[in-house]
């Protein structure tokens, strides 16, 4: 097999290494092994052994420096590499096969779409004019103010307002509805408020002046009368100031339980017509003259 003068550098290099690894392993273990040893004479000689392998290990390692610094341009001075002119490479002919169409298909039936997707855009929540003329506080929220997302639950809170089984749909009936969320770096007097939405209808909201200091945790909540809670999606947006801040969702799946009015019954007195004697006007009695007057004889003289 022929080598190159790079690959022979190169092999002689890893003996070298392999060379000096081995020196120093047993020029080590003798020395080890040496220290050990009680007489006098064997443990001369084992450290001897040992610094001489040391010794060999050190030289070729300066053999390998010199071998990977100088090795290469050494054998190209006594080897000068021989021109190698390259081949010629002479181009051969490819057929070249030119594809004539011979039928071309004139589609006839277009696809036309019956549907086009239309992608829905989501609006940035933004303050209602009615609720904004409601404000009292300060309107510019600190700039590093930061809420978590809000859970939600209709069964309470813990000792420590945590929400209690937490979920994001809820069967009717519902009852009391709670937004629970944490905050950081608020300031008082900030307003806020909750606007809770049903479909994209406003259907409750609360805001007033912050009161719960810097950081901790806090909820909006909501209890209507039980037929108000709809079927649909829920939307609750939290607002610092006029500066949106976090949004929740929860569902409200089943019919709301409506109220059912009790009758109570009136007592209501009943007229219970009387007879009534009437008095009938007495016919009139009408003079009737009995005598008529006769005529009178008179006597004529002649």
């Amino acid at each position: 097999m022929a080598l190159d003068i790079r690959a022979g550098i190169l092999t002689a290099l890893i003996l070298t290494a392999f060379a000096v690894l081995l020196s120093l392993i047993y020029g080590i273990r003798n020395l080890i092994i040496g220290r050990k040893i009680q007489f006098f004479r064997l443990r001369h000689k084992h450290i001897t052994r040992g610094w001489r392998l040391i010794l060999f290990a050190i030289l070729w390692g300066i053999v390998g420096t010199l071998l990977h610094f100088y090795g290469e341009p050494v054998a190209y001075h006594f080897l000068p590499p021989s021109p190698t002119i390259p081949p010629t490479l002479t181009p051969s002919l490819s057929p070249t096969i030119t594809l004539t169409p011979t039928i071309t298909l004139t589609p006839t039936i277009t696809n036309t779409l019956s549907e086009t997707y239309t992608p829905t855009i989501t609006p940035t929540p933004h303050m209602p004019l009615a609720v904004e003329a409601q404000f009292e506080g300060t309107l510019t929220p600190p700039a590093e103010a930061a809420f978590s997302p809000l859970e939600f639950t209709n069964e309470g809170l813990d000792a420590l307002y945590r929400p209690i089984r937490p979920d994001t749909v809820f069967q009717n009936p519902i009852g009391h509805m709670y937004g629970v969320f944490t905050y950081d770096k608020m300031a008082d007097n900030v307003q806020w408020t909750a606007l809770w939405y049903r479909s994209g209808e406003l259907v409750y909201f609360e805001t007033a002046p912050w009161e719960g200091g810097s950081g901790g945790i806090g909820y909006t909540d909501w209890l209507p009368d039980s037929e108000e809670w709809l079927p649909g999606e829920y939307e609750v947006q939290i607002f610092v100031g006029d500066k949106w801040m976090r949004v929740g969702f929860f569902t409200v799946e089943g019919q709301p339980v409506t109220s059912t009015p009790t009758l109570t019954p009136t007592l209501t007195p009943t007229l219970t017509p009387s007879a009534t004697s009437t008095p009938s006007p007495s016919p009139t009695e009408t003079p009737t003259s009995s005598n008529t007057p006769q005529p009178t004889a008179t006597e004529e003289s002649t």
